[in-house]
């Protein structure tokens, strides 16, 4: 379980094609404090340390997360936002973020808003019904909030989030521009809601 608060902002300085992708990652954690099998999310995607040195950590990525998540984002050289798991009794400061993506958004628009800037994105049909406005949403990791959502004629949804000064330098969103795609999570809750709902149905 993770909170969608970025502590680190990493970079892939390496991968490597074995049976699956094998990444190593550049970050400013202290690893003698990380075991080996431990989770961190990278980008909003849960994966486990397989190996570490001074300044680094490698993970495996199965060809099934690379099928679902951000194209490019396992490239040499990508930003990864970067989060070690929640331990019990640490301060829930975001939302409950599980690690695991729902589907791959796309940037429309960049637009500052005072000293903010005002992202809007278009998630695919199949997430839009868990998508509302002040609701919590994950995005390449960082929890955010939804600001309005307007449905679009093909199914798919358009929605916004507003990025303030701290989140962008703290994370990998202070180059966000038009044609990007971002790992999405959707809100827990709005997740077993709508499995509760289609469960029903389908036994009327």
């Amino acid at each position: 379980m993770f909170t969608g608060i970025i502590t680190d902002v990493g970079r892939v300085e390496a991968v490597e094609a074995r049976g699956d992708l094998r990444a190593r990652i550049g970050c400013g954690y202290d690893l003698a404090e990380v075991d080996l099998g431990a989770s961190i999310a990278c980008s909003g995607v849960c994966l486990t340390v397989v190996d570490k040195g001074e300044g680094w950590f490698a993970v495996d990525i199965s060809g099934e997360t690379q099928s679902r998540t951000a194209p490019g984002l396992w490239a040499e050289g990508a930003a990864l936002n970067l989060e070690r798991a929640l331990k019990v009794g640490d301060e829930l400061g975001g939302h409950i973020v599980t690690g695991h993506v729902d589907g791959i958004g796309e940037v429309a628009a960049v637009e500052p808003i005072g000293d903010s800037l005002r992202v809007g994105l278009v998630a695919p049909s199949g997430l839009a019904r868990y998508i509302a406005a002040k609701g919590s949403i994950a995005l390449d990791g960082v929890s955010l909030t939804v600001n309005e959502v307007e449905p679009l004629a093909d199914g798919s949804v358009a929605f916004s989030v507003n990025i303030i000064p701290h989140t962008a330098a703290q994370t990998s969103f202070g180059s966000l521009a038009v044609g990007r795609r971002v790992n999405m999570e959707i809100d827990i809750l709005a997740r077993y809601l709508g499995r509760m709902l289609d469960s029903q149905a389908s036994a009327v």
